[in-house]
């Protein structure tokens, strides 16, 4: 089995050659219409390494993207968002549907030494997996292709002073809608959510039942991979639908499950403590004292 080569786009100008695109207009940002994209390549699987931001809005994109360990079928219309320095693999499906959609790609040195060069990394969703891209409506799909064309535009009419900063704020008024419209989805796509909220009980449930003293406490990881979804985007969903992070969730399922060990069994409060995958038993006296604001020996006494 012959090892598939690793292409590495570090430029603006590289991946509209990758794209089969003209030089771009601007060497730091471009907006690609997806209509236009011919791979300049022989492989129907190509994967690469990018310094670059991408927002991508497609449909009808014929193929599949791998981005970390997830695959994403573009046949809806969606939105997804690649942070620089990640590994992405595309499947092409080459077939007579052109796909449509833009692709907004610029480079970090673009935003370099701005305000938003620092505000980037809160927008969590440029670490959800593509599986969990964002859901748009026609009327949201026209307010960001309205935004994605007025940054072409200026960085089509030529280059000044203000250029720059024009883009920059459109960039920041695209990233704020998109967080707007993912806490949207948290909150209409309830049933599926709701779900997802039942499942991570189930696995809180045998964690705690059958792994625990083996494995320490759940880390969020763990609990992101079990449910097959990012951390990042575990942790967001949980903020919007019950305020709450997913180490706050840890610790209540901990905290119900010593309540009921102390107020059900004679072991000791070190023996429980081991049993919840502590290895000191202070460090569980103090966590329970924290979230409960009495000791564990108080709270055994007051069933007494």
């Amino acid at each position: 089995m012959t090892n598939r080569k690793l292409y590495t786009v570090d430029t603006i100008a590289e991946f509209h050659k990758i794209c089969g695109l003209p030089k771009p207009q601007h060497p730091l940002i471009s907006l690609v219409d997806y209509s236009l994209v011919e791979y300049q390549i022989e492989e129907s699987e190509i994967s690469w390494m990018q310094e670059l931001y991408f927002m991508g809005f497609k449909r009808d994109l014929q193929g599949k993207l791998h981005y970390g360990q997830s695959a994403y079928d573009f046949d809806e219309g969606l939105m997804c968002f690649i942070a620089p320095r990640q590994l992405v693999k595309m499947i092409i499906d080459k077939s007579d549907i052109k796909p449509s959609g833009y692709l907004l790609a610029f480079h970090p040195d673009f935003i370099w030494n701005t305000p938003l060069a620092k505000t980037i990394c809160n927008y969590k969703f440029f670490g959800y997996d593509v599986n969990e891209a964002l859901f748009l409506s026609e009327k949201e799909e026209e307010t960001l292709i309205g935004l994605f064309k007025g940054i072409e535009k200026e960085y089509q009419s030529g280059i000044d002073e203000f250029t720059q900063n024009i883009i920059i704020s459109q960039i920041e008024v695209i990233l704020n809608y998109c967080e707007r419209y993912y806490q949207r989805q948290f909150i209409t796509r309830k049933k599926t959510n709701h779900q997802l909220l039942d499942k991570l009980e189930n696995i809180l449930e045998d964690y705690f039942n059958n792994k625990v003293i083996d494995k320490g406490l759940p880390t969020a990881n763990y609990i992101a991979t079990s449910l097959n979804i990012s951390t990042n985007y575990l942790g967001s969903l949980l903020k919007s639908l019950t305020g709450q992070t997913t180490q706050q969730h840890i610790h209540e399922k901990l905290i119900e499950k010593a309540k009921e060990k102390l107020s059900t069994t004679v072991l000791s409060v070190s023996e429980i403590a081991y049993e919840l995958g502590f290895e000191h038993s202070q460090s569980f006296s103090k966590l329970f004292k924290a979230k409960t604001d009495i000791s564990p020996l108080e709270f055994r006494k007051s069933f007494n």
